[in-house]
């Protein structure tokens, strides 16, 4: 899920293997994402064209855009969530609701554990602090959280657009995002998955107020 986990395009162990042509695209795409960070580490991420990532990834600007449709796209393109979202309908039936989510998030988080940290911390950066980054992953996070609010209706047996599912689906979103500008705020100094399973706990406990 895009506020959380890490842009990787390598496949799990457990998944079928892929195919030459498939290993091709995923060479390629590493290649543009890696180029990408490169290039925004040296010179910032305003001052980084899609013609410099293309040169420094020995592809053409065209390559990069049928990859990518835009340079945000290339730090947000997250393609764990149908993965995830199959972990989640697989989670037994009768399992409370938030149980599910919790396992569904740990499982995200560990995704992205075997990325370097430096660029998982570049990333996350980008994503809090770079208005064009930030505005075009609100557009991802609504289509993520269609696919997400699907499955919770499965789940509870609502329909999928109605209000509560939708409202329940995107606070969750937004407090996912949350976790992300925390941890960045806080200088990477907390334990990610520490943080979400803190997210999850409000979810499911409340806010109660503090005691004197």
């Amino acid at each position: 899920m895009t506020s959380m986990t890490a842009a990787r395009t390598t496949t799990p162990a457990d998944r079928p293997q892929l195919g030459l042509r498939e290993r091709k695209k995923i060479k390629t795409r590493e290649a543009i994402r890696t180029a990408t960070y490169e290039l925004i580490e040296e010179q910032g991420y305003d001052a980084t064209t899609i013609e410099q990532i293309a040169d420094r990834a020995e592809v053409s600007p065209s390559t990069v855009f049928r990859y990518f449709p835009t340079k945000e796209d290339i730090v947000l393109t997250d393609e764990y969530d149908p993965l995830l979202l199959d972990e989640l309908r697989q989670r037994p039936a009768d399992e409370p609701w938030l149980e599910s989510l919790r396992y569904v998030m740990r499982k995200a988080v560990g995704l992205g554990a075997h990325e370097d940290p430096r660029v998982t911390r570049l990333r996350t950066t980008l994503m809090t602090e770079v208005p064009a980054v930030r505005s075009r992953m609100m557009e991802s996070m609504s289509a993520t959280g269609d696919l997400l609010a699907t499955a919770i209706a499965e789940r509870t047996g609502r329909d999928p657009e109605s209000l509560e599912v939708r409202v329940f689906t995107m606070s969750l979103m937004g407090g996912l995002m949350e976790v992300t500008r925390y941890w960045v705020r806080g200088g990477f100094r907390e334990d990610f998955a520490d943080l979400v399973d803190r997210a999850v706990d409000v979810f499911e406990r409340g806010l109660p107020p503090v005691k004197p």
